[in-house]
């Protein structure tokens, strides 16, 4: 038998009877909160632990893990389409996603899936206010940020970006200095930095292999820079937040 013709068998038994799905409004208000950087209606939507509450979202998986992680990666598609389309560098939307898509091989709970979504909508929240606070930008700022998110595992240099964006060095560097207030050194390394703190909170790469993935000079040079923004050491840093991995026995009984 093929899965057409299984599923005609399922459609027409008892077991859908009573399944219905929640109205389509609601998660599209959700999506848009985030997408439009409204942190207080994301935090609150949160702490009502929506996403964890199963009535009308449907069931993709028969194990609930498994089904919560896979409504997870919905979410996670749908916003960063719409972080992209209100603002977002397409680089930066993307890659997020991957990112926190990736998280769900480290994790075996509900309680964790659901903790991760939460970092997940608050971070594009907090991300998409301050794009929806700042100046839209020209096509060379846009151009730049896109390049910076390509190619963030490497050592950028602003004559990079202004060879490949066509433009001179420092003509680049007073415009992108005018519209969003930083450097173009600075705003490189506020990103590199901030995908640091998701590694050493999602993942187990040690200091020297994160320090060399994101081209730091030297796991020295990356500590420092890494104290000066976050106000610790990349060690405290993830002791203080490093994924907890919360007990299984102890999550089914719950």
């Amino acid at each position: 038998m093929g899965y057409r013709d299984e599923w005609l068998l399922v459609e027409a038994g008892d077991d859908f009877d009573d399944m219905e799905h929640r109205q389509p409004l609601e998660e599209i208000l959700f999506y848009q909160a985030v997408a439009n950087g409204d942190v207080e209606t994301v935090r609150k939507n949160c702490k009502q632990a929506r996403f964890l509450d199963s009535d009308g979202v449907g069931v993709l998986s028969k194990d609930p893990v498994t089904n919560m992680k896979y409504h997870f990666v919905i979410t996670a598609a749908m916003i960063a389409r719409l972080c992209r389309q209100s603002g977002m560098a397409l680089e930066q939307a993307f890659r997020m996603s991957d990112f926190y898509i990736l998280s769900l091989d480290n994790i075996h709970t509900v309680r964790e899936v659901r903790d991760l979504h939460d970092e997940m909508v608050l971070d594009y929240a907090q991300k998409m206010r301050m794009v929806s606070g700042d100046y839209v930008g020209s096509k060379y700022i846009n151009g730049c940020k896109e390049y910076i998110y390509a190619h963030l595992k490497e050592r950028i240099t602003v004559a990079q970006l202004a060879d490949a964006l066509g433009v001179s060095a420092g003509y680049l560097s007073r415009l992108f200095k005018n519209e969003t207030g930083d450097s173009v050194s600075a705003y490189i390394r506020k990103q590199k930095i901030e995908t640091a703190k998701r590694l050493l909170k999602y993942s187990d790469y040690s200091l020297i292999d994160i320090a060399n993935r994101l081209s730091f000079s030297s796991q020295s040079h990356f500590i420092q820079q890494f104290r000066e923004l976050v106000g610790m050491t990349p060690k405290k840093y993830r002791d203080l937040n490093h994924l907890v991995q919360w007990d299984v026995e102890e999550e089914k009984t719950k």
